[in-house]
């Protein structure tokens, strides 16, 4: 029996791209090149995730303007999902809308109370570009929406309103990572 080696364990760890920079805040573009290329780019994507210890990256958290995510996320019932989505898009949203905690690798530290339904469907193509479908329920249906807003250039920070919101960002704002954070 052969052995496949982990998603990321031959990528580069990139930098991380935070709150503010605006390849965050565009919506990112289709990928049309299904070459060596795009594989190096999901497996640096699973070794940055990784090392940030973060359950879903986005390419444009990396820098890098494709329509394109990663995920290695527990459902509510711990069923680990692991894979990619290229070009996804979120199809269908459902159940109940679950206020819970949330965070981004790009805003490191930062948790809010956040809105999503609590089922999520994505399609798109993997790597090889075979159309492909997840669905996912619980905290893994969170992860779908939040990478699927990255691509669309939003963060969750953008689904908050009122206190909630303020205080998110006046965090951001004072953390050591921020340009003039404390």
């Amino acid at each position: 029996m052969r052995h496949r080696s982990l998603p990321g364990s031959s990528g580069r760890v990139r930098p991380m791209r935070l709150l503010g920079d605006p390849t965050l805040h565009a919506p990112c573009e289709e990928v049309t090149d299904f070459g060596s290329e795009l594989a190096r780019l999901v497996e640096d994507m699973f070794a940055t995730m990784y090392a940030a210890r973060g359950v879903g990256l986005a390419a444009n958290q990396i820098g890098v303007d494709r329509r394109v995510f990663v995920y290695d996320c527990p459902d509510d019932e711990d069923v680990r999902h692991l894979g990619h989505v290229v070009n996804p898009r979120l199809v269908a949203v459902g159940g109940e809308l679950v206020r819970g905690p949330e965070g981004c690798l790009s805003l490191p530290g930062i948790e809010a109370g956040t809105p999503r339904h609590d089922e999520a469907v994505v399609e798109g193509v993997t790597l090889a570009g075979e159309p492909c479908r997840i669905a996912g329920t619980g905290f893994f249906a969170r992860c779908l929406q939040h990478e699927c807003d990255h691509l669309d250039g939003g963060l969750y920070v953008d689904h908050l309103t009122g206190l909630r919101r303020r205080r998110a960002l006046r965090a951001a704002a004072k953390a050591p990572w921020a340009a003039g954070g404390a």
